[in-house]
This record gives C-alpha cells, sequence and structure tokens, in this order.
C-alpha cells in the first residue's frame, strides 16, 4: 500500500466498520430502482410461463437465442473472481489483495444468475428435476448427452466451490465485525465467522484450507466454461464445430469478467471512501489484464477466420459471410470494435490511470462480449445449411424484460452484498503493512 495513506491495523479495522454504516439517500434510489427491474424481469417470465415460449424471439430454426447468450455471458462473467482469488493467489501476485473480495462476489452472483436461464429456456422450470440424475417417472433418466444436462453440472460445481471460497475467505474479517458490533449484528457475524478466534492454530488450517481450495478452484475455470463452449462445439452446426472453442471461451470469459470487476470497483471505491485501498495501481493492473486477454479473444477471431478459410467448408464460409455481411453485420463488427480494439487504449498510461476511459473501456468490452456470444449462436443456427431453412431471430419485449431483470437483480445482490459483508479483504491487506510497534 502507498505510504502517504498512513494505514495501520486500528486504521483499516475503522474504514471497514465504516463501509456497513447505514446507506445513504442515493443508495436507497438505486436499490429501489434495481428492485423495480427485477420485477419488470419477474413480469415477462411470468408472461412468458402464462402464455408460452411464443412470448419469446426463439423460433425454427433459432431455437437457441437471447437466453442462451446471456447465460454464456454471465457464465463468462463469473470467472473473473477465481482467476484474481485463486490463480493470482498462488501466484502471489500482491496486488489482488483488495480487489478479489469483490471479484468473488461477483463470481457467486452471477453464477445464480446464469442458473436461472436454463430454466427460463426450458418453458416448464417446474419440471427442472428431470435435469436431475434421478429416477424419474417411467423410469427415465436424464438425457447425459444434453447440453442442459451438462450445464447443470458446470454451473452447480463452480458455484458450490466458489461459494465456499467466498465465505473461507471472509471469516477473519467477519470476526472483526462481530467484536465491533453488539446486538442482532453482533449474533449474525458471529454465526458466519465460525467460532474464528484468530489463534496460531486457527491460522495454520485456515492457510491450509485456503491453499487447498484455491488449487482446487483453479481448474474450474477452465473445465466450467469449456464445459459451456461444448454446448456448440459437440454439434456439427456451421460456425459451432470447432476445436477451439474451448480455450476461445475461456479466454472470453475473463475477458468479460475483468470489465465487470472494474465496472463495479469504480464506482465501489468512490461511494465507500476506498482510495487507500483500491489504488490507481489496482485499477492499472486490471487493466494491463485486459490488454492480454484481448489479445487471445483477438488471435481467436482471427483463426476462427483462418479455419473457415483453410478448412474449404463452404458451409462454414457462408456462415461467416453472413456474420460479416448480412442483417447482423453490427453486431459482428461491434464485437471486433468493442472487445480487441477499445482495450488497446490502456497501453497507453494516461488511459490505464483514468476512471472515465477504465469505465468507458470496460462498459464496452461487456457489450462486446455480449454480441460475441449472441453472433456464434444467432447466426449459426439462422444460416444453416439448406437455404430453404433459414430463418431470423426477432427480438420481443419478454426477452428484453427478462435481459433487464437480470442485470438488475445481479447488480442488486451486489449493491446488498456490500452493505452487509466487507468488500475488501481486511485482513490480507494488513498483511502488506508494517506489523504495530509496541511503545
Amino acid at each position: 500500500m502507498p505510504s502517504s495513506y498512513n494505514l495501520s491495523y486500528t486504521k483499516t479495522d475503522a474504514d471497514l466498520v465504516n463501509t456497513l454504516k447505514p446507506p445513504s439517500k442515493g443508495y436507497w434510489i438505486a436499490i429501489t430502482v434495481l428492485f423495480i427491474g427485477i420485477m419488470v424481469g419477474a413480469y415477462g417470465w411470468g408472461t412468458q410461463i402464462l402464455y408460452g415460449m411464443g412470448m419469446s424471439g426463439k423460433n425454427n430454426p433459432v431455437g437457441w437465442a437471447l437466453y442462451i447468450t446471456t447465460f454464456v455471458f454471465w457464465v463468462g462473467i463469473a470467472h473473473s473472481g477465481t482467476l484474481i482469488s485463486a490463480i493470482l493467489f498462488l501466484f502471489r501476485v500482491r496486488w489482488r489483495a483488495p480487489v478479489y473480495r469483490s471479484a468473488e462476489a461477483v463470481t457467486v452472483f452471477a453464477l445464480c444468475v446464469a442458473g436461472l436461464f436454463p430454466l427460463i429456456h426450458l418453458g416448464r422450470p417446474w419440471v427442472f428435476y428431470w435435469m436431475l440424475p434421478i429416477p424419474q417417472m417411467g423410469e427415465m433418466f436424464p438425457n447425459f448427452k444434453s447440453p442442459l444436462v451438462w450445464d447443470l453440472f458446470a454451473v452447480f460445481t463452480y458455484l458450490t466451490v466458489s461459494s465456499t471460497f467466498f465465505i473461507l475467505g471472509m471469516m477473519p474479517d467477519v470476526a472483526i465485525l462481530r467484536d465491533k458490533f453488539k446486538g442482532v449484528k453482533k449474533k449474525i457475524y458471529g454465526f458466519l465467522a465460525l467460532g474464528w478466534r484468530g489463534t496460531d492454530q486457527q491460522w495454520r488450517h485456515y492457510t491450509a484450507a485456503y491453499v487447498f481450495l484455491a488449487a482446487l478452484a483453479t481448474p474450474l475455470v477452465i473445465s466450467v466454461h469449456s464445459i459451456v463452449s461444448w454446448d456448440f462445439a459437440m454439434s456439427v452446426v456451421p460456425g459451432w464445430h470447432d476445436t477451439i472453442f474451448a480455450p476461445y471461451f475461456v479466454a472470453g470469459a475473463i475477458h468479460s469478467g475483468l470489465a465487470m470487476v472494474l465496472i463495479l470497483l469504480i464506482p465501489m471505491r468512490k461511494w465507500f471512501n476506498l482510495q487507500a485501498y483500491l489504488t490507481d495501481h489496482h485499477l492499472a493492473s486490471l487493466a494491463k489484464m485486459m490488454i492480454f486477454t484481448a489479445f487471445v479473444v483477438g488471435f481467436a477471431y482471427a483463426v476462427e477466420f483462418f479455419i473457415a478459410w483453410y478448412g474449404g467448408d463452404m458451409y462454414k464460409q457462408g456462415v461467416f459471410l453472413w456474420r460479416a455481411f448480412g442483417p447482423y453485420w453490427w453486431g459482428f463488427w461491434g464485437l471486433f470494435l468493442f472487445n480487441f480494439m477499445l482495450p488497446m487504449l490502456f497501453w497507453r498510461h494516461k488511459y490505464r490511470t483514468s476512471i472515465f476511459w477504465l469505465l468507458f473501456v470496460s462498459v464496452g468490452v461487456s457489450i462486446g462480449m455480449w454480441l460475441e456470444r449472441f453472433v456464434i449462436i444467432v447466426t449459426s443456427l439462422s444460416h444453416e445449411y439448406n437455404p430453404f431453412a433459414w430463418g431470423a431471430h426477432k427480438l420481443t419485449m419478454t426477452e428484453i424484460y427478462i435481459i433487464i431483470g437480470s442485470f438488475s437483480l445481479f447488480f442488486f445482490l451486489f449493491m446488498v452484498f456490500a452493505k452487509v459483508l466487507p468488500v475488501v479483504s481486511n485482513w490480507e491487506v494488513k498483511e502488506a503493512l508494517e506489523p504495530p510497534r509496541k511503545g
């Protein structure tokens, strides 16, 4: 930490408690707006359940449309938490300490939102248990060749490990809050602290368990989104059947996740007066990582084009021409602009340290990554092998309502978290400080 902030153990504890002060009027306005957005999404989903899947833009041949697009988007957003918290921890990257708690919260909440979309896509969510590996009526079992079953296992595995890692990392900080508050709050934080007292023996077991979970969570970054990519790559749809999809989707997931973390950290840094912890150096470090992931994503785009040309498959070539010059050209060229070209601004130091440009590029990347999933899914399905089976997706208000509701739910959950639990890892920040000297 910069010495100019004169941080100490006492000050970090005080700043931790200050983030949980009663919320301001602006906070309640934001929460109210987000809750209205959630109700809008609930209205859209309820309308779809009542009147049928015809309320959405799904049709034949575009059977996978905005719901699966948004599902893949949210699973991708979730990858930033595991990258920042687990992988950077194993590599002992010091600047991750003030950042990773929020990134882990992004992981948990994004997975919660992502888990809703396979249910929305089903059309009959009340029979979701048909996807579970348990005997059903007529002794039927789930079709393990179905991508919905793969996604169920992938999301719940990732959510279980990520939630455990998230809760474990907060235990020492929650114990501080337990000792600072009284009454009901003390009991709640005491329960969440799980008997933490900070003894030498507890710290020894705690650090061992933390390293173990970090090592366990790291392969999930690769495996979970690889499974999501196999939803597409295992098919014979032109534009999907590529072995590059697994690393391509993983890189894109981390790219979008880093952008979402910056979108959340920048206003939180201002609202909670955390400039001493979330410094320009931390934000610039995330921006540098986005440069790397932008190059990986850009390379994947180029390889896709090369494979389509070199492979000589006229159907695949037709899909790529359709993407570039068909009715969805705006999404195709938009994803190049937002995902690859825009992050190149971060090569300049003034852009990496500018709050406006950090936020601007991060929002652009989030839009671009959603467009990438939209282009991959919709253009391939709408322009397959036979011309008489070609068709287009038509956007409906029901889909718009549900997508608005998903974003509102994500930001609502994060804002509630920021006011009831520590948003910065206090104990890891203290590790970077000089210990107090006895007078």
